[in-house]
């Protein structure tokens, strides 16, 4: 039993097959996961995705990529979808450094933001990061996220940074780039993650692991993320999944 703990199945990419999708994934032994909503037009369909499975479930934030199309409005938008029975975290939110599309004030701002709305609410935020490292983990610390704790979602730091996000009480999670031959740190981080604060996920239809690095990225595959940390740690393949499932289940209230 695995739990994906990060796709976008509402992605324009799995528009013409999403049923055909959830179906390898079930029959891959992918019970649940967290489809993430990031902007106007992926909320909502995450949680339609959501309310028509059982065992998935929906993820609300601002994506630091959109920060520059954000007003006081879309905050409001999301508090009001938090209440929903099938939310269960508050993201993906942080800064991106990568895409030149808003500036970084805009970035911090709106990931400041979504912060304070969930110590306010009392739900888990799911961090995105992307070459903006120091300053992600600087604005965690400053506004106190440890209250509410999270999921650094893909996990792009470096083995030193580790301990700082643990003890921040966030999970690391891991996806495809755990697979790549040339990505030798993340696999040094993948062995040092203790077993009750790790987490994996696909973020499809992104970033696939090896052999299908290159082509669309499904929740299927979370197996081969699995398969791999599992031989990283040198750990039973089984174990690996139930554990990672119940510590998705627990962080995020999941009965």
């Amino acid at each position: 039993m695995l739990f994906d703990t990060h796709v976008h199945l509402n992605a324009r990419q799995f528009m013409e097959d999403r049923d055909e999708v959830i179906e390898r994934a079930q029959q891959a032994g992918v019970q649940y996961m967290v489809v993430v909503g990031f902007n106007t037009e992926t909320i909502p369909l995450a949680i339609e995705i959501a309310e028509k499975n059982e065992k998935i479930y929906a993820a609300v934030g601002w994506h630091p990529v959109d920060a520059i199309y954000y007003k006081e409005k879309h905050l409001d938008f999301i508090k009001e979808l938090s209440t929903h029975e099938k939310v269960v975290a508050l993201g993906e939110m942080g800064l991106d450094y990568h895409w030149d599309t808003s500036p970084k004030d805009v970035q911090e701002s709106v990931f400041r933001k979504q912060i304070q709305l969930a110590k306010e609410i009392n739900m888990p935020i799911i961090i995105h990061n992307r070459k903006a490292t120091d300053d992600v983990i600087k604005i965690l610390q400053e506004e106190n996220a440890k209250e509410v704790g999270g999921i650094m979602h893909c996990y792009s730091g470096t083995v030193s940074d580790v301990k700082t996000c643990l003890d921040m009480n966030f999970h690391i999670s891991l996806g495809g780039p755990v697979t790549f031959k040339n990505a030798p740190e993340v696999k040094e981080v993948a062995k040092i993650i203790p077993l009750d604060r790790l987490l994996i996920e696909t973020d499809a239809p992104y970033l696939a692991p090896h052999p299908h690095r290159g082509k669309r990225n499904e929740p299927a595959y979370v197996t081969l993320v699995a398969k791999e940390i599992a031989k990283l740690k040198d750990m039973d393949y089984e174990a690996l999944c139930r554990i990672t499932t119940e510590n998705a289940l627990k962080l995020f209230r999941i009965k």
